[in-house]
């Protein structure tokens, strides 16, 4: 068995792979996995094992069809995960998230037809939605993004399904609510707010902090994205979920307490253009039919994360932080 998993230098992509090679996930103990990722910003190579005999890493763009076309070859699966994922940075400059997470999507899914890769999982998010004031989201949900971001994985997901229905690709598709856990980009928000309060430095909260999402720890979705992987269908999307809902306020209240901080150290910022109020995620699809269940509880997942950035200092006080700046504070992203 070999895989590719795209993306995979970042956050959730590289923890997928760092299970997979420990043997976390049966069946895949003796796969082969090929890492593609063009080590932006965001990726680090750091975050998957050096020298693993059962790792490659190539290092390159997902728009580069002759290369992405080289590196497929010979692969019984594709997991995509490679996207840029900043809502911020997709307001100031929307050219990269169309160019990466639609142009990029269609260019792997040519490179899979060429080489008659057997299976795909195309992750998603559930920002494609848009906002939901009641009520939580099925996969039949119409899609309305609000931001450049949400609607490059908007259209990254439809060119996904076009590639089902068109060329016969077996492909699903992953819709998952916010991710927290070790080795995420210090751009999005428990992080943020984590090593801002172990500096010492305020934390910026985004307008009157009633914004609500669903959290997911990144060790439940990428089981899902197993799940999805070895028994979804065709053609399907699955939405993934957390089980839990907290406004931005709780969760800043919570994190707050965990690094032995208090309110003085919050600074609110005028709220982002075209901020989701709310979103919600019916997963019972997932669990009815593949039988995903979250397993990390909220609680422990959110202290153990906090303790793996006060454990690991050195793996993000060098980490570059291009923030966007607002009235003086960085911002950031909740998913």
């Amino acid at each position: 068995m070999r895989v590719l998993v795209t993306g995979a230098a970042g956050f959730i992509g590289s923890n997928y792979v760092r299970t997979l090679l420990q043997g976390g996930y049966p069946g895949y103990e003796d796969a082969r996995v090929t890492v593609l990722d063009k080590l932006s910003y965001a990726g680090r190579r750091d975050n998957l094992p050096a020298s693993h005999p059962r790792l490659e890493f190539v290092q390159g763009d997902i728009c580069d069809l002759p290369l992405v076309t080289e590196v497929a070859d010979g692969h019984d699966a594709v997991l995509h995960f490679a996207a840029e994922s900043h809502v911020d940075r997709s307001v100031d400059s929307a050219a990269e998230f169309i160019r990466t997470n639609v142009g990029g999507t269609q260019t792997l899914l040519d490179a899979c037809v060429e080489r008659g890769v057997e299976r795909v999982v195309h992750v998603s998010t559930d920002e494609v939605y848009g906002s939901i004031a009641q009520g939580s989201w099925t996969e039949e949900w119409p899609l309305a993004p609000n931001s450049p971001y949400a609607a490059s994985k908007a259209a990254s997901d439809l060119v996904a399904r076009s590639y089902w229905r068109t060329h016969g690709v077996d492909l699903s598709i992953t819709r998952c609510s916010n991710n927290y856990g070790p080795h995420q980009h210090p751009e999005k928000l428990i992080p943020l707010f984590v090593t801002n309060l172990l500096r010492g430095e305020q934390v910026p909260l985004y307008g009157d902090g009633r914004n609500v999402r669903e959290w997911l720890h990144v060790d439940d979705h990428c089981r899902a994205i197993q799940l999805v992987l070895t028994k979804g269908q065709a053609g399907e999307t699955y939405n993934v979920g957390g089980g839990n809902e907290l406004t931005n306020v709780d969760i800043t209240r919570r994190i707050l307490e965990l690094c032995g901080a208090d309110w003085s150290m919050v600074h609110r910022v005028a709220d982002r253009k075209g901020h989701d109020l709310r979103y919600a995620l019916d997963d019972s699809k997932i669990r009815d039919q593949l039988g995903y269940e979250p397993l990390v509880p909220f609680e422990q997942g959110l202290a153990d994360t906090v303790a793996w950035y006060r454990d690991t200092p050195s793996w993000w006080q060098h980490v570059t932080q291009e923030r966007a700046v607002h009235a003086g504070t960085a911002l950031y992203q909740e998913n």
